[in-house]
């Protein structure tokens, strides 16, 4: 009898050993059942679709109930969240005069441009009255901002939501403090820098968006976000440049009709303009795309000067030394761009 049970206890334990083994076995296969393995050259630069040249019009915030008005351009890229560009949202923030409204990202900087009206937007970091032409940026909220508007009022809004939720990460650290930029102030420094010798011979006239937190290093918006008031003198052309980041810019002012423009597109000419380029009018208040690594020059074929304000996502790029931003200055930079694009 005793022999027997001791068999049955000697299978009993091997049986629970088989168990065990299969049940390792089974969580090894399930630990790689997601991996993959490419061929190198076939697979080191994947298809990844464009980002797209859209506009985002200004009629979407002229009128209507108050209500924020998504950039979502995830759809053509692919992405199963909504987006403007890979890293960034835009959005435009319409309130009725005398209304509020709440918006709310997951985020670690928000940007906020009045495009017209007057009113004021608190958080948890504070308040800020604001007008028309005024900008401001928040660090990451646990909860919505409010905006209360005293006039018909219209708000350009960009956060990096997006980038976060690709890293699947929420924010935790509030990188800076709130940082306004007066419209009276930034268009002082935009008049100061006309005047300055060679000014009418740069690529771009206008002021770079800097803070503290970025003074030592990308001297950019925010760590992410980068900002820019360029003005477009009258009868100028701005010849291209490109970046690895991709541009959100607001038209914030232009005379009507067809007769201020951006060009842009992957190549230049023997002339370093833009090679069978697409053409975007300026309408004020509207938003435009600029893909990334596109050449783009600005025109102003009218008697006034227009504005431009973009957005980008390059305090991220130029802090990965990635921006790889370039000039053309006539035929030598199309030259020069054309054997780069061979290395």
């Amino acid at each position: 009898m005793s022999l027997t049970i001791g068999t049955e206890v000697v299978t009993q334990e091997r049986s629970a050993k088989r168990l065990k083994l299969t049940s390792k076995e089974e969580i090894e296969a399930k630990f790689e059942e997601d991996s993959r393995i490419y061929e190198y050259t076939s697979a080191a630069n994947p298809y990844l679709p464009m980002v797209p040249v859209r506009v985002h019009a200004s009629s979407l915030h002229e009128s209507g109930a108050t209500r924020i008005i998504p950039f979502d351009l995830s759809g053509e890229m692919g992405l199963v969240y909504a987006a403007s560009s890979p890293n960034l949202m835009a959005s435009f923030i319409r309130i009725c005069a005398n209304e509020r409204i709440h918006s709310d990202a997951s985020a670690t900087s928000q940007a906020f441009y009045i495009i017209r009206g007057a009113g004021k937007s608190a958080s948890e970091h504070g308040e800020i009255e604001w007008s028309e032409g005024d900008l401001f940026v928040l660090p990451a909220c646990e909860n919505s901002v409010e905006h209360i508007s005293t006039a018909d009022s219209a708000i350009y809004w960009v956060h990096d939501q997006p980038l976060l939720q690709f890293l699947g990460v929420k924010p935790c650290v509030k990188k800076f403090n709130i940082t306004l930029f007066r419209k009276e102030k930034m268009l002082a420094e935009v008049e100061r820098i006309k005047h300055q010798p060679g000014a009418e011979h740069r690529n771009r006239m206008g002021i770079l968006l800097g803070n503290k937190i970025t003074e030592d290093t990308t001297k950019t918006l925010t760590h992410t976000l980068w900002s820019l008031l360029n003005v477009l003198p009258a009868g100028d052309a701005q010849r291209p440049h490109r970046h690895n980041s991709v541009a959100l810019d607001l038209c914030v002012s232009a005379e009507p009709g067809d007769g201020v423009y951006t060009l842009m597109g992957p190549e230049l000419d023997e002339e370093g303009w833009v090679k069978n380029p697409v053409k975007c009018i300026w309408r004020t208040g509207t938003v435009f795309s600029t893909p990334p690594g596109w050449w783009h020059s600005h025109h102003n074929t009218t008697n006034v000067p227009a504005w431009v304000l973009p957005m980008q996502d390059a305090g991220l790029y130029t802090y990965q030394r990635t921006l790889d931003i370039r000039f053309s200055t006539g035929p030598i930079a199309a030259s020069s761009s054309s054997s780069s694009k061979k290395d």
